[in-house]
């Protein structure tokens, strides 16, 4: 039975500081907007605004949006104005990924776990992910029950894609970081989430990745001597039919953390070809995320910010053909905003990409670019504080990008629209 919920974020902090919720949730991530200003207003290339008031709202697709708090996760069918599907979760604070499929399917986690539900929310199940032997791949046991890392937390926004006439599903953790040490993984899911797999898993990096505490393992593929400490995105480019995906941070005595790998699925025997293409320090445009595909073409914004090799950095927001990744001087340079940037997204000519506000003099600093890279456009929505914008989704049906507002770099914040001008 639906039910129109009114339901308004003032109303919900309310309830959350009476129930003593408010700085629950992800290491106290929960927390009221710190704007001192308005949280709505334009520039000259988009309109923006905050979330209206209600659940925080983590995920959207065309005019659904998935969103939670106080303990209930909530379904809107018209982009947030009204959420009038909604059920009992104990442990909403603490999610930390979702996804709304094609055919209404929700996939959301926790920070160890994950859940479907396939009819609206009325009902949800846990999904038990499989590794690569096909046995189920649990979470490890803590040294602290309170720290036990993010398993499915991405850094960008954009995770299905049409795949040969099938909508797959495929992201990458991005953790140890806050919230505990966690093996890294790149998952997929082929059937709307009704069964989720590993397709690639990085091996154990001693520097973040604890031992298990109950069996004294170390966390990762063993067999594997590729390591990172996180994921920073996964991208299908279906001129190739291969999926990209690039990692960081640093390097570690003779090892690096940042690489781009290439993997490409089969579907009728349902396994994976990844081929490392290439493994940087941190001072490299190749430190990047916000990998996009336009036209056959390869888009990426770098975060490099490394003191080892030359200086200055070696970062700004590039294109290539994606045979030429691994030759420099095939890349054009559209744009250098001379600071880190991370994540990107590029829809309907639009390329909108964001500061690492630790490392920036903006402090909630936007870049646009209306032509596909012809001209370019920097703002600084100073009154949302320090703020790095991540999780770009896809623009919902009224025409909105939604975005992450995270605290410092990722500590959860606010959500914000932004809407291109014509």
């Amino acid at each position: 039975m639906k039910t129109d919920l009114s339901f308004t974020r003032r109303d919900f902090l309310s309830t959350a500081v009476a129930s003593g919720l408010l700085m629950t949730g992800i290491d106290g991530m929960l927390a009221a907007p710190e704007t001192a200003g308005p949280t709505e207003g334009e520039t000259d290339h988009f309109w923006y605004r905050l979330a209206p008031e209600g659940p925080y709202i983590d995920s959207q697709r065309d005019n659904k949006a998935f969103g939670f708090g106080d303990g209930q996760i909530f379904l809107s069918e018209d982009n947030g104005k009204t959420w009038p599907h909604t059920a009992q979760f104990p442990n909403a604070d603490n999610i930390t990924f979702s996804c709304i499929f094609e055919n209404g399917n929700i996939l959301f986690a926790t920070r160890t776990k994950l859940y479907l539900s396939t009819d609206n929310l009325k009902t949800h199940k846990a999904i038990i992910v499989k590794d690569q032997d096909g046995k189920d791949y649990l979470p490890h046991t803590p040294k602290n029950p309170n720290r036990p890392g993010w398993y499915f937390h991405p850094l960008n926004g954009v995770h299905t894609w049409n795949v040969g006439g099938n909508e797959m599903l495929v992201w990458g953790n991005y953790c140890n970081v806050l919230g505990g040490p966690v093996p890294i993984n790149i998952y997929y899911s082929t059937d709307q989430g009704q069964t989720v797999k590993i397709a690639y898993a990085f091996g154990y990096n001693p520097n973040f990745h604890d031992l298990d505490a109950k069996t004294g393992q170390p966390l990762g593929n063993l067999k594997n001597s590729v390591i990172c400490r996180h994921i920073h995105t996964v991208m299908y480019n279906p001129t190739e039919n291969a999926f990209y995906a690039c990692t960081g941070d640093h390097d570690r005595k003779d090892r690096h953390e940042c690489h781009w790998l290439r993997g490409t699925y089969d579907a009728k025997k349902d396994t994976w070809d990844w081929q490392v293409l290439v493994s940087v320090n941190s001072n490299s445009r190749y430190k990047s995320g916000g990998i996009n595909f336009v036209d056959g073409q390869l888009y990426w914004a770098s975060d490099a910010n490394g003191n080892n090799g030359k200086l200055p950095h070696d970062r700004g927001i590039f294109r290539c053909h994606p045979d030429d990744l691994t030759n420099p001087a095939k890349h054009t340079m559209l744009f250098n905003p001379e600071y880190e940037s991370a994540n990107m997204i590029i829809e309907d000519g639009v390329i909108l990409s964001a500061h690492y506000a630790p490392a920036s003099p903006y402090h909630t600093g936007f870049i646009i670019s209306p032509d596909m890279g012809q001209t370019w456009a920097q703002y600084d929505l100073k009154q949302f504080g320090r703020r790095s914008p991540v999780r770009f989704h896809n623009k919902n049906s009224d025409g909105w990008f939604r975005v992450d507002l995270r605290k410092g770099w990722i500590e959860r914040g606010e959500v914000l629209f932004i809407k291109p001008k014509p």
